[in-house]
Protein backbone atom coordinates (compact mmCIF):
# COMPACT_ATOMS: atom_id res chain seq x y z
CA UNK A 1 0.00 0.00 0.00
CA UNK A 2 3.10 2.59 0.80
CA UNK A 3 4.30 1.72 -2.66
CA UNK A 4 0.86 2.73 -4.37
CA UNK A 5 0.90 5.82 -2.24
CA UNK A 6 4.23 6.60 -3.61
CA UNK A 7 3.45 5.94 -6.86
CA UNK A 8 -0.11 6.82 -7.12
CA UNK A 9 -0.13 9.03 -9.90
CA UNK A 10 1.95 7.08 -12.29
CA UNK A 11 -0.07 4.12 -11.84
CA UNK A 12 -2.96 5.65 -12.51
CA UNK A 13 -1.13 7.07 -16.06
CA UNK A 14 -0.66 3.88 -16.43
CA UNK A 15 -3.84 2.44 -16.73
CA UNK A 16 -5.68 5.16 -18.12
CA UNK A 17 -3.26 4.63 -21.25
CA UNK A 18 -3.51 0.70 -21.11
CA UNK A 19 -7.91 1.37 -21.20
CA UNK A 20 -7.24 3.62 -24.14
CA UNK A 21 -5.24 1.14 -26.02
CA UNK A 22 -7.55 -1.66 -25.22
CA UNK A 23 -10.56 0.77 -25.94
CA UNK A 24 -9.41 1.14 -29.92
CA UNK A 25 -8.07 -2.37 -30.44
CA UNK A 26 -11.18 -4.19 -29.23
CA UNK A 27 -13.87 -1.58 -30.92
CA UNK A 28 -16.07 -2.48 -33.79
CA UNK A 29 -18.28 -5.24 -34.23
CA UNK A 30 -15.92 -8.29 -33.98
CA UNK A 31 -17.46 -11.61 -33.05
CA UNK A 32 -14.17 -13.86 -32.95
CA UNK A 33 -11.50 -12.86 -30.78
CA UNK A 34 -7.77 -12.79 -32.07
CA UNK A 35 -4.78 -13.96 -30.81
CA UNK A 36 -3.74 -10.59 -29.84
CA UNK A 37 -7.11 -9.80 -28.48
CA UNK A 38 -6.73 -12.69 -25.95
CA UNK A 39 -3.16 -11.62 -25.56
CA UNK A 40 -4.29 -8.22 -24.36
CA UNK A 41 -7.26 -9.46 -22.05
CA UNK A 42 -4.71 -11.65 -20.33
CA UNK A 43 -2.73 -8.37 -19.44
CA UNK A 44 -6.37 -6.25 -19.37
CA UNK A 45 -8.40 -8.29 -17.25
CA UNK A 46 -6.11 -8.82 -14.30
CA UNK A 47 -5.41 -4.92 -14.50
CA UNK A 48 -9.34 -4.11 -14.36
CA UNK A 49 -9.47 -6.23 -11.45
CA UNK A 50 -6.74 -4.50 -9.51
CA UNK A 51 -8.44 -1.32 -10.62
CA UNK A 52 -12.10 -2.17 -9.55
CA UNK A 53 -10.39 -3.45 -6.20
CA UNK A 54 -8.65 -0.06 -5.86
CA UNK A 55 -11.70 1.45 -6.57
CA UNK A 56 -13.53 -0.06 -4.35
CA UNK A 57 -11.27 0.67 -1.34
CA UNK A 58 -10.78 4.28 -2.10
CA UNK A 59 -14.65 4.46 -2.69
CA UNK A 60 -15.16 2.34 1.09
CA UNK A 61 -12.56 4.72 2.67
CA UNK A 62 -14.14 7.74 1.65
CA UNK A 63 -17.98 6.46 2.25
CA UNK A 64 -15.94 5.85 6.08
CA UNK A 65 -14.46 9.19 6.55
CA UNK A 66 -17.88 10.44 5.53
CA UNK A 67 -19.54 8.45 8.11
CA UNK A 68 -16.96 9.20 11.14
CA UNK A 69 -17.77 12.83 10.18
CA UNK A 70 -21.23 12.60 10.53
CA UNK A 71 -21.09 10.78 13.53
CA UNK A 72 -18.32 13.17 14.81
CA UNK A 73 -21.17 16.29 13.69
CA UNK A 74 -23.89 14.78 15.41
CA UNK A 75 -21.68 13.60 18.35
CA UNK A 76 -21.15 17.66 18.33
CA UNK A 77 -24.86 18.82 18.14
CA UNK A 78 -25.27 16.23 20.84
CA UNK A 79 -22.63 17.61 23.22
CA UNK A 80 -24.32 21.03 22.48
CA UNK A 81 -27.70 20.01 23.34
CA UNK A 82 -26.77 17.98 26.59
CA UNK A 83 -24.93 21.41 27.18
CA UNK A 84 -27.85 23.61 27.00
CA UNK A 85 -30.36 20.93 29.09
CA UNK A 86 -27.39 21.36 31.74
CA UNK A 87 -27.72 25.41 32.08
CA UNK A 88 -31.54 25.46 31.62
CA UNK A 89 -31.38 22.38 34.39
CA UNK A 90 -29.19 24.62 37.02
CA UNK A 91 -31.32 27.96 36.04
CA UNK A 92 -34.39 25.91 36.81
CA UNK A 93 -33.02 24.79 39.82
CA UNK A 94 -32.37 28.53 40.99
CA UNK A 95 -35.57 29.56 40.41
CA UNK A 96 -36.70 26.37 42.59
CA UNK A 97 -34.60 27.08 45.45
CA UNK A 98 -35.98 30.61 45.30
CA UNK A 99 -39.28 30.05 45.28
CA UNK A 100 -38.65 27.38 48.06
CA UNK A 101 -37.36 31.05 49.94
CA UNK A 102 -39.94 33.10 48.79
CA UNK A 103 -42.72 30.24 50.03
CA UNK A 104 -41.08 30.10 53.58
CA UNK A 105 -41.06 33.77 53.99
CA UNK A 106 -44.90 34.03 53.12
CA UNK A 107 -45.00 31.37 55.96
CA UNK A 108 -43.73 33.96 57.95
CA UNK A 109 -45.63 37.01 57.13
CA UNK A 110 -48.83 34.73 57.36
CA UNK A 111 -47.10 33.71 60.78
CA UNK A 112 -47.23 37.37 61.93
CA UNK A 113 -50.75 38.83 60.10
CA UNK A 114 -50.42 41.74 62.74
CA UNK A 115 -47.15 43.30 60.59
CA UNK A 116 -46.88 44.37 57.10
CA UNK A 117 -44.02 42.59 55.75
CA UNK A 118 -41.75 42.63 52.48
CA UNK A 119 -39.12 41.18 50.69
CA UNK A 120 -35.62 42.38 50.05
CA UNK A 121 -32.44 40.63 48.70
CA UNK A 122 -29.03 40.85 50.45
CA UNK A 123 -26.68 42.46 47.78
CA UNK A 124 -23.34 42.83 49.90
CA UNK A 125 -21.58 42.06 53.08
CA UNK A 126 -18.56 42.87 54.97
CA UNK A 127 -15.82 40.47 54.48
CA UNK A 128 -15.83 37.05 56.32
CA UNK A 129 -18.13 33.79 56.46
CA UNK A 130 -20.81 35.16 58.13
CA UNK A 131 -23.57 38.03 57.61
CA UNK A 132 -22.97 39.79 60.65
CA UNK A 133 -23.27 43.36 58.92
CA UNK A 134 -25.02 43.11 55.01
CA UNK A 135 -26.59 45.65 52.70
CA UNK A 136 -30.05 44.94 51.23
CA UNK A 137 -31.99 46.07 48.02
CA UNK A 138 -34.59 48.43 49.88
CA UNK A 139 -34.22 51.83 50.94
CA UNK A 140 -36.41 54.81 51.93
CA UNK A 141 -37.95 55.04 48.61
CA UNK A 142 -39.34 51.87 49.26
CA UNK A 143 -40.29 53.43 52.79
CA UNK A 144 -37.56 51.31 54.28
CA UNK A 145 -36.06 53.06 57.82
CA UNK A 146 -33.73 52.42 60.47
CA UNK A 147 -34.85 49.80 63.07
CA UNK A 148 -36.96 48.04 61.35
CA UNK A 149 -36.38 44.36 61.71
CA UNK A 150 -35.25 41.49 59.62
CA UNK A 151 -36.23 38.09 59.63
CA UNK A 152 -35.90 35.23 57.32
CA UNK A 153 -37.37 31.16 57.57
CA UNK A 154 -35.43 30.07 60.76
CA UNK A 155 -36.71 33.76 62.53
CA UNK A 156 -34.75 36.86 63.52
CA UNK A 157 -32.01 38.04 61.63
CA UNK A 158 -31.06 41.46 62.40
CA UNK A 159 -32.20 45.19 61.77
CA UNK A 160 -31.61 47.88 59.58
CA UNK A 161 -28.93 50.35 61.16
CA UNK A 162 -28.96 52.78 58.04
CA UNK A 163 -31.41 53.25 54.97
CA UNK A 164 -30.30 55.18 51.79
CA UNK A 165 -32.70 56.11 49.09
CA UNK A 166 -32.18 52.47 46.93
CA UNK A 167 -30.38 50.64 49.69
CA UNK A 168 -29.67 49.90 53.51
CA UNK A 169 -27.44 48.71 55.83
CA UNK A 170 -28.40 46.03 58.40
CA UNK A 171 -26.64 44.46 61.47
CA UNK A 172 -27.61 40.81 62.56
CA UNK A 173 -27.59 39.53 65.98
CA UNK A 174 -24.47 37.81 65.89
CA UNK A 175 -22.56 41.16 65.27
CA UNK A 176 -20.81 41.95 68.92
CA UNK A 177 -22.64 45.62 68.69
CA UNK A 178 -25.94 43.64 68.79
CA UNK A 179 -28.39 43.16 71.55
CA UNK A 180 -32.22 41.81 71.64
CA UNK A 181 -34.19 41.53 74.94
CA UNK A 182 -34.83 37.83 74.83
CA UNK A 183 -36.87 35.52 76.79
CA UNK A 184 -36.91 31.48 77.30
CA UNK A 185 -40.13 30.26 75.35
CA UNK A 186 -40.50 27.69 78.30
CA UNK A 187 -40.00 29.18 80.65
CA UNK A 188 -40.52 32.92 80.33
CA UNK A 189 -37.13 34.43 81.77
CA UNK A 190 -35.61 36.89 80.61
CA UNK A 191 -32.13 37.93 79.48
CA UNK A 192 -30.35 39.59 76.52
CA UNK A 193 -29.17 38.00 73.36
CA UNK A 194 -25.93 39.90 72.23
CA UNK A 195 -23.75 39.62 69.43
CA UNK A 196 -19.79 38.20 70.69
CA UNK A 197 -16.96 38.82 69.00
CA UNK A 198 -15.73 34.95 69.69
CA UNK A 199 -18.81 32.60 69.29
CA UNK A 200 -19.59 34.94 65.85
CA UNK A 201 -16.69 32.83 64.32
CA UNK A 202 -19.07 29.96 65.34
CA UNK A 203 -22.20 31.17 64.15
CA UNK A 204 -23.23 31.70 67.41
CA UNK A 205 -24.34 34.65 70.23
CA UNK A 206 -25.21 34.65 73.86
CA UNK A 207 -27.89 35.63 75.79
CA UNK A 208 -26.43 37.16 79.38
CA UNK A 209 -27.85 38.43 82.54
CA UNK A 210 -30.13 35.38 83.05
CA UNK A 211 -30.97 34.90 86.94
CA UNK A 212 -29.37 32.58 88.34
CA UNK A 213 -32.32 30.34 90.14
CA UNK A 214 -33.91 30.93 86.38
CA UNK A 215 -35.05 27.17 84.70
CA UNK A 216 -33.33 27.71 81.49
CA UNK A 217 -32.02 24.55 80.14
CA UNK A 218 -30.55 23.49 76.71
CA UNK A 219 -32.56 22.87 73.73
CA UNK A 220 -34.92 25.68 75.10
CA UNK A 221 -36.18 28.31 72.24
CA UNK A 222 -35.35 31.75 72.75
CA UNK A 223 -37.35 34.31 71.45
CA UNK A 224 -38.23 37.77 71.39
CA UNK A 225 -39.23 39.26 74.23
CA UNK A 226 -42.33 42.69 74.65
CA UNK A 227 -39.66 44.43 76.90
CA UNK A 228 -38.32 45.21 73.65
CA UNK A 229 -38.75 48.53 71.66
CA UNK A 230 -37.38 47.35 67.99
CA UNK A 231 -38.06 43.76 68.20
CA UNK A 232 -41.83 42.69 67.87
CA UNK A 233 -42.41 39.45 70.82
CA UNK A 234 -42.36 35.98 70.04
CA UNK A 235 -39.91 35.76 67.21
CA UNK A 236 -37.07 33.09 67.45
CA UNK A 237 -33.56 33.67 68.29
CA UNK A 238 -32.36 30.61 68.50
CA UNK A 239 -31.93 27.47 70.99
CA UNK A 240 -29.81 27.13 73.81
CA UNK A 241 -26.55 25.35 73.31
CA UNK A 242 -24.86 25.67 77.05
CA UNK A 243 -26.18 26.98 80.21
CA UNK A 244 -22.32 28.77 81.94
CA UNK A 245 -22.86 30.02 85.38
CA UNK A 246 -20.96 33.61 85.55
CA UNK A 247 -18.18 33.75 87.77
CA UNK A 248 -20.06 36.18 90.63
CA UNK A 249 -22.54 33.10 90.92
CA UNK A 250 -25.36 35.63 90.85
CA UNK A 251 -26.50 35.48 86.99
CA UNK A 252 -25.73 32.75 84.30
CA UNK A 253 -25.39 33.07 80.12
CA UNK A 254 -26.53 30.92 77.73
CA UNK A 255 -24.94 29.72 74.44
CA UNK A 256 -27.58 30.41 71.50
CA UNK A 257 -27.53 28.83 68.02
CA UNK A 258 -29.48 30.93 66.13
CA UNK A 259 -32.26 29.16 63.90
CA UNK A 260 -31.10 31.32 60.80
CA UNK A 261 -28.50 30.01 58.18
CA UNK A 262 -26.34 33.17 58.65
CA UNK A 263 -23.75 31.94 56.03
CA UNK A 264 -26.21 31.19 53.54
CA UNK A 265 -28.69 34.09 54.12
CA UNK A 266 -30.10 35.92 50.10
CA UNK A 267 -34.00 36.91 50.75
CA UNK A 268 -35.41 38.02 53.33
CA UNK A 269 -38.35 40.01 54.96
CA UNK A 270 -38.37 43.20 56.40
CA UNK A 271 -41.15 44.14 59.08
CA UNK A 272 -42.24 47.55 58.22
CA UNK A 273 -45.07 48.21 60.21
CA UNK A 274 -44.00 49.29 63.84
CA UNK A 275 -45.63 47.60 66.43
CA UNK A 276 -47.09 48.98 69.89
CA UNK A 277 -43.90 49.89 71.81
CA UNK A 278 -43.33 49.04 75.87
CA UNK A 279 -41.81 51.24 77.61
CA UNK A 280 -38.86 49.72 78.83
CA UNK A 281 -35.84 48.24 78.23
CA UNK A 282 -33.52 46.50 75.29
CA UNK A 283 -33.41 46.97 71.83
Amino acid sequence: MRFFNDYKKQILILLAVVFAISALITAGKKTKSSIFDNALGFIVTPLQSITTTVSGWFGDRISSFKDENDVYDENEELKAKVQLLETENKRLALYEDENAKLAKLLEISQKYPEYDTTATNIIGKDPGNWYNVFVINKGTKDGITADMVLTSAGGVVGKITEAGLTYSKAQSILDNRSSVAAMSLRTGDLGVVRGDYYLMNDGLCRMEYIDVESEIMKGDEIVTSHLSDIYPPGLTLGYVKEIVTDTNGLTKYAIIEPQVDFKHLATLLIITKSFDKATTGGE
